[in-house]
């Protein structure tokens, strides 16, 4: 019987304390080279949208770029630029995050940036006008005029799922975006964007002693506002298997997406983990089971992929997700013949198990992505601020490469078995590109 493969947890120090304001803080010391990551993450996201407000979580996230409470426009980029910095923010379905990475003695540059914004952002008409267009030129350049935009994020969901939460489009309807007003951004800032709903990470080379009296200086005074109440966006499984298909006029080949429901991420992490290592035994290399199937052997697909979450970030994300598998095809590719070889593979898994070594080597590949992508202290950072966020276990970012090799070949193959058809939500591209 194939074995699992032993992986050692990682130890990186985490402290954690919570201001009075409600501000949580994730602390992660490390002194091997002079760089500091800060990162601020809301628990706002994508399902938070209002119906008739498409888009609104991440045009909002352009508006904090536009200035804050003692600083104009451009300010902010400066000083982080200024001290040899780099910096983003992002949407995702269940948080936004800021972040910054600079040397360690800009540290403090950094944290008074993040608590200026955090007292409110310069919220006015102009800066709403010029990034809701900035956001449509996305939504242009990225679904609208390329082929497969939107494929499969935000063409499966309202396949898979019923409730607008789930289902919405993130990127948002440009009359959604047009209709937006400076009072509901105000009003979505003051409900989302409160110190009791973010958490702050520091990682990298300072002094925690340094380091806590600092954010209490920068934050201690952001006004103390509680988070939301957050809503559950649970809904029932499918019973009956979901299909569609829609035309890409820009596509030059057919394409075909796949989703399952998956369990918990968050509630039951140990009977998640076995579809997030089953997604990687499916599609991750040339020896994964439906490359080595559909790819080398059948040539019924000429590129394939297998996540979890329509963001592809398996601990990043709430309930409901799901296991996703997309795939393109050659010219006059037989989707029928591609889904039916799926469910193959998945019933020979679930029948048949493992090779000799295929597991271990699949969850050893696993753990080496994990421990690469919070290598780097900004990655370390806002993996910590994200659990911290969704679980309250920050440390779990040390566990979780370790507890990917403890998944059986029980309990993969026991999933496999789930990845039924009656259960599957599918989407497929009809192309009208250049063939």
């Amino acid at each position: 019987m194939a074995r699992t493969v032993r992986i050692p947890a990682t130890a990186y120090p985490v402290e954690r304390f919570t201001l009075p304001n409600g501000l949580r803080v994730v602390l992660a010391p490390d002194r091997s080279a002079p760089v500091v990551g800060v990162a601020v993450v809301y628990d706002v996201g994508i399902r938070s949208e209002p119906p008739g407000r498409t888009g609104f979580a991440h045009l909002f996230e352009h508006l904090m770029f536009q200035g804050s409470a003692n600083l104009e426009k451009l300010a902010h980029f400066r000083h982080v630029q200024g001290s040899g910095g780099t910096f983003n923010g992002s949407t995702h379905l269940d948080y936004t995050d800021y972040y910054e990475v600079l040397p360690s003695n800009a540290l403090e540059r950094a944290l008074f940036l993040e608590a200026d914004r955090m007292r409110g952002p310069q919220l006015t008409e102009e800066n709403l006008r010029n990034q809701v267009d900035v956001v449509k030129e996305e939504i242009r350049v990225n679904v609208l005029n390329r082929p497969y935009g939107g494929f499969p994020w935000l063409r499966l969901p309202p396949v898979l799922f019923d409730t607008f939460p789930n289902a919405h489009d993130g990127y948002g309807s440009f009359a959604d975006l047009d209709s937006a007003t400076v009072g509901e951004a105000a009003e979505f800032f003051t409900r989302y964007y409160a110190s009791g709903n973010a958490v702050l990470a520091v990682a990298g080379d300072f002094d925690v002693t340094a380091a806590t009296g600092l954010i209490e200086r920068h934050f201690g005074d952001v006004p103390a506002r509680p988070a939301p109440a957050r809503p559950s966006f649970a809904e029932p499984d499918l019973t009956t298997e979901r299909r569609t298909t829609y035309p890409d006029p820009l596509a030059p080949l057919p394409a075909v997406a796949a989703a399952w429901r998956v369990p918990d991420p968050v509630d039951d992490l140990a009977g998640y983990l076995p579809y997030v290592v089953l997604a990687e035994v499916l599609t991750d290399g040339d020896a994964a089971r439906l490359v080595e199937r559909l790819v080398r052997g059948d040539r019924t697909v000429t590129s394939l992929g297998g996540y979890l979450s329509f963001e592809g970030e398996p601990f990043d994300v709430r309930d409901p997700s799901a296991l996703v598998l997309q795939a393109h095809l050659p010219p006059g590719g037989d989707v029928d013949k591609v889904l039916g070889a799926v469910d193959e593979e998945l019933d020979r898994l679930a029948a048949d198990g493992f090779a000799r070594g295929e597991l271990a080597r699949v969850q050893a590949r696993m753990a080496t992505h994990l421990l690469r992508d919070t290598d780097a202290v900004l990655g370390r950072g806002l993996r910590m601020a994200v659990l911290e966020q969704q679980r309250g276990t920050p440390e779990l970012l040390n566990e979780l490469p370790r507890m990917l090799g403890t998944v059986t070949e029980t309990q993969v193959r026991a999933a496999a078995a789930t990845l039924r058809p009656h259960r599957r939500a599918t989407i497929e591209v009809v192309p009208g590109g250049a063939q």
